[in-house]
């Protein structure tokens, strides 16, 4: 025998006089016109585009809207050795020296760490990663690059020569060329037990 809880009647709700309740009476479509009156619709209009359309051709096709015009791009540059990135605000229209040198003041500005020996545009390379060994052209506009992130790094500079002889280069270009002249120790190693 099932329980009181778990049997459900198979009609609709009634109380005890017999008649449905309001919300069931509305649901099962009895005095459906008495609830209509007391809720007010909305109008509702059948095309929605009819009034852009009566502003725009007389041909009755829609008008494409021009696309918003960018006011500022936001750039993330990281700066070598630094442990995030900038955040800067640039026009589209600027250029790549542009982004230097806003770069430049924003890491000043914020006093971050490591200190940069110098903070001249000039004295700076942009390249697309840590990994590019190609820097950007200076006159090259930033719309026209395709990406919002960039590295910058100390150019190449006059090599100056350390105390052991060696020659030090501070650029990323330079750096990846000593690496690549050096060799890795643990490869002569390598070619030692072959």
């Amino acid at each position: 025998m099932p329980s009181p809880k778990s049997h459900r009647r198979g009609g609709p709700e009634k109380n005890k006089k017999g008649r449905l309740s309001e919300k069931a009476s509305s649901f099962h479509g009895r005095d459906a016109g008495v609830v209509a009156e007391m809720l007010p619709r909305p109008r509702t209009v059948p095309d929605l585009l009819a009034g852009r359309r009566a502003g725009g051709s007389s041909s009755g096709k829609a008008v494409a809207a021009a696309p918003p015009k960018l006011t500022k791009l936001l750039v993330n540059v990281t700066i070598q050795r630094s442990p995030g990135p900038v955040q800067v605000l640039v026009p589209p229209e600027a250029t790549v020296h542009d982004l230097i040198s806003a770069a430049l003041r924003q890491y000043v500005k914020e006093a971050r760490r490591p200190v940069l020996p110098s903070a001249v545009a000039s004295a700076f390379d942009l390249h697309y990663s840590q990994f590019s060994l190609e820097s950007l052209n200076r006159e090259q506009k930033l719309v026209e690059l395709g990406s919002r992130n960039f590295f910058l790094c100390p150019k190449k500079t006059a090599a100056a020569v350390d105390g052991g002889g060696a020659s030090v280069v501070s650029s990323c270009s330079g750096e990846a060329e000593n690496r690549a002249k050096t060799g890795l120790p643990w490869l002569k190693f390598m070619d030692f037990l072959l």
